[in-house]
């Protein structure tokens, strides 16, 4: 029971920072959404919000990369049109005010001082996912050089689109990089072979 309350005030922290940031995640909301007693932020989190946001990014982190395992890896074109498929639901709800929980830890909750951490474990995230998309990609035929940066043109894409849709209210900025960057890799890597 107790590792459940955990997971669940992790869960609930990762909601938080995509609907609110850092700055916005409250122990009050995390507790209300988990369903969790008081006692349980320091039961579980003795060093804080701190903690608790630094577990619930590096979570959403492994989460997604996770996902990004199971994308078929049948052409470099089939890999970049499942990538945006399956996050296209993601971005959509930025347009409606979420976001993404590891880029919302990248703005600390202090201005006045950065919190390093916290960088980190989005740092390391980011790179995971870059990394997985990486291999799906060279599984697909690319040269590991021209898999790891579409990879990372694509994580680039979908973080700009997180912000962008989101302050535009409308899911017409990715719609519109994901046609260049469809088209991008069917002209590019039509076959799966690096033709560079």
């Amino acid at each position: 029971m107790s590792s459940d309350t955990r997971t669940r005030m992790i869960e609930a922290t990762v909601e938080a920072l995509r609907r609110r940031g850092v700055a916005g995640t409250s122990f009050t909301d995390v507790l209300r959404a988990s369903g969790a007693a008081r006692g349980a932020i320091y039961h579980h989190f003795p060093g804080g919000k701190a903690q608790i946001v630094a577990e619930a990014a590096a979570r959403n982190g492994r989460d997604v990369q996770a996902f990004l395992a199971t994308l078929p890896a049948g052409s470099p074109p089939a890999v970049v049109e499942a990538f945006l498929t399956a996050v296209r639901p993601v971005v959509a709800e930025s347009a409606a005010g979420g976001g993404c929980a590891v880029a919302a830890i990248t703005v600390p909750a202090n201005t006045d001082t950065g919190d390093d951490t916290l960088r980190q474990v989005a740092a390391n995230a980011f790179a995971s996912w870059a990394e997985q998309l990486a291999q799906r990609l060279a599984a697909a035929g690319l040269a590991p050089a021209e898999a790891a940066d579409l990879a990372t043109l694509l994580i680039t894409l979908l973080e700009g689109a997180h912000i962008m849709c989101r302050a535009t209210g409308t899911v017409e900025p990715f719609d519109q990089a994901a046609r260049i960057a469809t088209a991008l890799a069917s002209s590019r890597y039509p076959g799966g072979a690096d033709v560079s």
